[in-house]
């Protein structure tokens, strides 16, 4: 009888940080749901939000390509990469995760150390880009394990960075301080030219410096210590005066330190804009009907519920996160919102200012990360299925209480 009120339930995750992709996510609640409302229409769409999996979303949603790369990983080694060509009509379209690239979970955990990690890899997948025809690049940001400022991705695409002695500075954010000299004359020529767009969609709200920058905020999920967030501080702060004596920004008074999404990717928004990419909200490009592949306030505005999800809920959510994102939208049309997490973290209650209405762990029960981790998927399931008996129970409760 109840279950009759919920006939559209609509999916809207993000991926889970080193476990779940937002596709793998998506399909576990859909399984969830449709444990206990058999008669639903279930609609799920994967959210790409820059971090892992949004190039194989986007090249899914527009029937592209994937195209495996061989390039240098965080740790200088070389592993295996890939970006993604859009489908028709955006077939000139290149799609990078700097994730494939630089990302936190290519680096074991025992190695993590954002003085040594390295963005050169983004560099590389843009060059590669380029070599495949593309006339406009998309550079997802998101899940990075770098903190270099995006040093690496410009070493990579030419452009020669030295110290005092005239010597190119080693890869790492331990060499931000080094910087003395930033040289163009070498950068590749469709950038130097300003030929290729660069769009970097990204998070508005992370900055390079400051109390909120790159370093105090993520520098200590990426393996930095208390003395290797003051350096980093304190290596990007130098970093950012030297992008602003000289760039390559048709905004010649650029804030390399503080403009909205110069922080993104470990202060890659930072150093790809110095050669002119444009710094967007990330909801804005990829939930655009173009790439999506769906009118997504349509799609809400139809949905009796909508779930979304997220590996962690807590006081960033609301920074920009795709649950924060969901919830404005799902707002505009008082649609209910449930968001599932791996955890519920610090002030994970302040999402309910912004239109989620009840939040949930999928873990059931003290266990180790790794088997959480392993587990994800059936935990996902499990817990969605829970979750839709709880709001069925409620939905029992109110309507005998209007009985009475």
């Amino acid at each position: 009888m109840y279950a009759n009120s919920l006939k559209n339930i609509l999916i809207l995750p993000s991926g889970f940080k080193e476990s779940l992709s937002a596709t793998q996510v998506a399909e576990a609640i859909k399984i969830g749901v449709a444990k206990s409302l058999l008669a639903a229409m279930i609609k799920a769409i994967p959210i790409a939000d820059g971090g892992e999996d949004t190039a194989h979303i986007l090249a899914q949603q527009t029937q592209g390509k994937i195209i495996p790369k061989t390039i240098t990983g965080p740790l200088g080694q070389p592993i295996s990469s890939y970006f993604a060509m859009l489908g028709q009509p955006y077939q000139h379209v290149a799609v990078i995760e700097m994730a494939a690239a630089a990302g936190l979970k290519l680096i074991p955990l025992e190695q993590r150390n954002p003085m040594l990690t390295t963005s050169f890899g983004v560099g590389e997948l843009i060059k590669a880009a380029l070599a495949e025809g593309a006339t406009q690049i998309i550079v997802g940001c998101g899940d990075s394990g770098i903190s270099d400022g995006g040093m690496g991705a410009l070493q990579a695409l030419g452009v020669n960075i030295t110290d005092q002695a005239s010597q190119t500075v080693q890869l790492g954010g331990q060499a931000l301080q080094q910087v003395v000299q930033i040289d163009y004359s070498s950068l590749i020529a469709p950038l130097r030219e300003h030929k290729v767009e660069i769009k970097l969609a990204l998070n508005p709200f992370n900055i390079l410096c400051g109390p909120q920058g790159v370093a105090p905020v993520f520098g200590p999920q990426k393996g930095a210590s208390p003395d290797q967030v003051q350096q980093l501080s304190q290596g990007l702060e130098h970093w950012a005066k030297q992008l602003k004596k000289n760039h390559l920004n048709p905004i010649q008074n650029f804030d390399f330190a503080y403009a909205s999404g110069t922080g993104a990717s470990g202060g890659l928004g930072a150093g790809l804009a110095a050669i002119g990419a444009s710094l967007c909200p990330r909801f804005e490009v990829f939930l655009s009907q173009d790439l999506l592949g769906h009118d997504l306030d349509a799609q809400i505005q139809h949905a009796d519920l909508v779930i979304t999800a997220e590996g962690a809920i807590d006081c960033q959510t609301l920074r920009g996160k795709v649950p924060a994102e969901i919830a404005r939208r799902a707002a505009k049309y008082n649609k209910p919102v449930i968001a599932l997490a791996g955890t519920l973290g610090n002030e994970a209650h302040c999402v309910y200012d912004i239109g989620i209405d009840a939040i949930s762990s999928i873990v059931p029960r003290p266990m180790s990360l790794e088997h959480a981790i392993t587990q994800s998927e059936t935990l996902m399931i499990q817990a969605t299925e829970r979750l839709i008996k709880s709001v069925l129970l409620g939905m029992k409760i109110a309507q005998q209480q209007r009985c009475v």
